[in-house]
């Protein structure tokens, strides 16, 4: 019953809040965000996909999933209350999309955010509880938390230096006969990115790229073409970062003995190009040439970026010095490291 009544005060706070934020800012909302987008991007990370059928349907339907009632006000200060709860936060309330990358990473040492937050959650039930429980999502969630961390889940700014350096692997094997022009593809960040002591994204956070040229291998022994621009890479919370493939990426991937020359782990044939506005990309050309799911490949920020983290260590001032980020840092070491 204490934790119902928790669980009640948190969601009551922060959909009173994001109320008043959507109240204030009605003026200021653009096309990017209408109800139906917010409501798809709500949906998306709940189920793995946007629904279909009546906004008011739909939008019920996520309300007692997540909370197991439906909410006051109208439609579109539901959905932006919604939204809030689930991938902004606000205040001392870390977004549901934050927390649930918390739990993750402390029972798993890593994240899993391209399958669905019920999945995730049934996920963690199966391991920590040794079977799925039933009821609101959140609760569910929040009953995991309270076990996991009983002083609780806090988001921590934190900056994400320019230039520091990913290691990532493609979640899927892509050629030209699976692909198009336009697609987004993911890739799975191979290390944590612990900053002074706080965790910015996590092993398992995604990197994500778009294709911008196909080409089918063609007559006279003209090779196939694949491009792909980097784009952006997601921390603990879901918040993204501009990426590509820069000098110190470059760099990296020169050093990495395991990824140069490794077949079937490396780009064999791939010709780096970059910077492309802020997303350098490669393009790799051969006869009906692909990329394996598993290829490592580095990207870097091309910006300092503000972030939600996970303090996971506390770092004394007196050392706060000689942990400061490096000039062009490059991740690789144990969840602990700091740099």
């Amino acid at each position: 019953m204490l934790m119902k009544r928790l669980v009640f005060l948190s969601i009551t706070t922060l959909l009173l809040f994001a109320f008043a934020n959507q109240a204030m800012a009605a003026d200021e909302v653009s096309s990017e965000k209408t109800p139906l987008t917010a409501l798809e991007k709500v949906e998306s990370v709940i189920y793995g996909s946007a629904g279909t059928g009546g906004m008011f349907l739909r939008l019920a339907k996520v309300e007692r999933d997540l909370f197991g009632m439906e909410l006051p006000g109208s439609l579109t200060e539901r959905q932006q209350a919604l939204l809030t709860f689930v991938e902004e936060g606000s205040g001392t309330q870390a977004s549901l999309v934050f927390k649930i990358g918390v739990a993750e990473w402390v029972t798993l040492n890593r994240v899993n955010p391209s399958i669905s937050l019920a999945e995730r959650i049934a996920n963690l039930e199966g391991i920590l509880e040794e079977s799925v429980q039933e009821g609101a999502l959140s609760a569910r969630l929040e009953r995991i938390l309270t076990k996991l961390l009983p002083s609780g889940v806090f988001s921590t700014p934190i900056q994400i230096p320019p230039s520091t350096v990913f290691k990532a692997s493609f979640a899927k094997t892509l050629t030209v006969r699976n692909v198009a022009v336009g697609d987004i593809v993911e890739l799975n960040i191979e290390e944590d990115c612990i900053i002074s002591g706080t965790l910015a994204s996590a092993k398992g956070n995604r990197i994500f790229a778009e294709v911008t040229k196909v080409k089918m291998p063609r007559s006279f022994g003209r090779p196939s073409e694949i491009s792909v621009e980097f784009k952006n890479m997601e921390s603990i919370g879901g918040q993204l970062t501009p990426v590509l493939i820069g000098p110190e990426a470059k760099k990296a991937m020169e050093i990495d003995a395991g990824t140069i020359g490794a077949v079937g782990t490396s780009f064999v044939g791939a010709v780096l190009v970059g910077p492309i506005g802020l997303a350098g990309g490669f393009l790799i050309r051969g006869s009906d040439k692909k990329i394996p799911e598993g290829t490592t490949v580095y990207v870097e920020t091309t910006e300092a970026s503000s972030v939600g983290g996970y303090q996971v260590l506390t770092i004394p001032d007196s050392t706060a010095v000689e942990l400061a980020p490096t000039e062009n840092p490059v991740l690789d070491g144990p969840p602990t490291d700091t740099y």
